[in-house]
């Protein structure tokens, strides 16, 4: 049966486990529950996988739909100044406000206004998408002209809404923003990027520079976990992956306090030390270990390995593991 979370705060749901006959009444319940805004399209196959979560000022839903329309009526779900930023990052949406229509293919995406009238957004066959709403207080600041920017489409390519889609993907992947102060750090990079992406005025692009060098950031950190156990990795390898020169890829790490090689040394080490510590894992020889996380040289990965922990690999997984069920020492 399909999950849904207890609270808002955060909120999936997918229609994999149920029969096709039964996912259009399962969709059409959460409507009326006033969950999710999505109307099932006659004579296609439903299918809806999603996620969504809510952080200060923007409310986040990413996923996959299918044989379903997403609809926004200002006057029924009390929605006055929101505003609803559509990538369409794989398949075709059909856009339809205010009488007119666009179409959306892969990688394009549009400003919508939750409070000029309903809007529909179409998804007939399997779509990948991220849907971000906003209220308009946020943005107003940042976009010259925000009330001319809705239904105008963004092209393919676009550099701020790859930094974006990029930025909140990396994000998932990290589970990096749990505390209320992390939270908000997040949410303004959103809404910086979010200007870049819409328009933004002259100041408000400057200002948002820090949010771009975020984005970056926390895409090349996730490119670094993908590829970590990469012997070969270097920074030219990942720079040129992000369209970025080897040095900006530094300074974006100098910029936090240390540098490209200590940042995939302290993860390579990390990993070592959690597989060196799995019991499930004994089998695995110290070297095999050490080549899995990437090193090349295993004199050079017991050296560092030593100065990192004040033990060796050997020591580390012959340690006894602490009791559970022991008191605290007082």
């Amino acid at each position: 049966m399909p999950q849904i979370a207890p609270t808002l705060a955060s909120f999936r749901f997918t229609t994999d486990e149920l029969p096709v006959g039964e996912r259009a009444t399962a969709v059409s319940r959460l409507r009326d529950r006033g969950l999710l805004p999505l109307k099932p399209l006659a004579d296609h196959v439903v299918h809806v996988r999603i996620a969504k979560c809510f952080l200060p000022g923007v409310g986040i839903l990413s996923g996959t739909l299918a044989g379903l329309r997403q609809e926004a009526a200002a006057q029924t779900q009390g929605i006055t100044d929101d505003l609803f930023f559509a990538v369409n990052l794989t398949g075709r949406s059909v856009v339809v406000q205010r009488q007119r229509e666009i179409t959306l293919e892969d990688g394009n995406a549009v400003l919508l206004s939750c409070g000029d009238g309903n809007f529909s957004v179409a998804r007939p066959e399997p779509t990948r998408f991220i849907g971000l709403r906003v209220p308009r207080r946020y943005l107003a600041p940042l976009v010259a002209g925000l009330d001319d920017r809705t239904m105008v489409q963004i092209p393919t390519g676009a550099q701020p809404v790859k930094l974006l889609t990029g930025y909140l993907a990396a994000l998932g992947d990290l589970q990096d923003i749990a505390s209320p102060s992390m939270s908000r750090v997040v949410a303004g990079h959103v809404h910086d990027l979010m200007a870049l992406s819409i328009g933004p005025t002259f100041d408000a692009a400057t200002a948002a520079q820090g949010s771009v060098r975020a984005a970056r950031l926390q895409a090349i950190k996730s490119d670094i976990f993908e590829n970590i156990e990469d012997g070969t990795l270097t920074v030219t390898a990942v720079a040129a992956r992000h369209g970025v020169t080897p040095r900006y890829v530094h300074k974006l790490f100098e910029l936090e306090g240390m540098t490209f090689t200590q940042f995939i040394l302290e993860l390579r080490l990390d990993r070592a030390h959690r597989m060196l510590r799995d019991e499930r894992l004994l089998a695995r020889t110290i070297t095999a270990i050490a080549y899995d996380v990437g090193f090349n040289d295993l004199s050079h990965f017991n050296r560092v390995f030593r100065r990192r922990y004040h033990a060796t690999p050997s020591d580390i997984r012959t340690m006894k593991p602490p009791d559970r069920h022991q008191a605290p020492a007082k």
